[in-house]
């Protein structure tokens, strides 16, 4: 059951994607197809991210410098890859932490050793809010009962806003970068990724 709020955030994300006509939307997911997602990998879709995925499923790249297929193909996608993509923000933190010397100050005082700073991160990063990509490396957090995120692009620790929720995400992901103004800027919301926000 999703809230009214985000079914209609997702629906309205779902319709600015198909008016667009540059991705193909296939069939939207089932609640069975849910069920079976979030059993499979451990979470659970945020409202809007759910409804938008019900509408319809995105198959198609984003632009021509796009290689690869961007969109999660939850319903018959190579579970490694999806795997792989759900893991890819916790991994890219893990990345800096052992490579470029990150650390959270929520962490307490980092470890000398390598390896004990790298298994002290581990352990906190397996507390934080779980991200789920929408397309590329762009994503929102899970949990069901939630909407209105803001989009997060997330490479390693370079987090930046790519729109102020799941509809304005995808004007500005097709429609190029588009200038914040104050009543549109994002609220960062989710706890730890909010700490990186460029």
């Amino acid at each position: 059951m999703t809230t009214d709020e985000g079914a209609r955030l997702g629906e309205e994300a779902a319709r600015r994607l198909a008016r667009l006509g540059r991705v193909d939307l296939l069939p939207g997911l089932s609640d069975a197809e849910f069920a079976r997602v979030e059993e499979e990998f451990g979470f659970e879709f945020g409202d809007d991210h759910r409804a938008f995925l019900a509408a319809g499923l995105p198959q198609g790249r984003l632009s021509p410098a796009h290689r690869r297929q961007p969109w999660p193909n939850w319903r018959d996608g190579d579970p490694d890859e999806l795997r792989e993509t759900l893991a890819r923000p916790v991994d890219g933190v893990l990345f800096d932490v052992e490579y470029n010397s990150f650390w959270s100050p929520r962490w307490g005082s980092r470890p000398d050793a390598p390896a004990e700073a790298l298994e002290v991160a581990r352990t906190e990063l397996a507390t934080v809010p779980r991200m789920v990509p929408v397309a590329s490396h762009r994503y929102l957090p899970a949990g069901r009962g939630t909407y209105g995120h803001p989009v997060l692009s997330v490479s390693q620790t370079d987090v930046i806003y790519y729109g102020t929720d799941l509809a304005d995400y995808i004007d500005r992901e097709f429609n190029g970068p588009l200038p914040w103004d104050d009543a549109s800027q994002p609220r960062a919301t989710v706890p730890f990724w909010r700490d990186l926000v460029d």
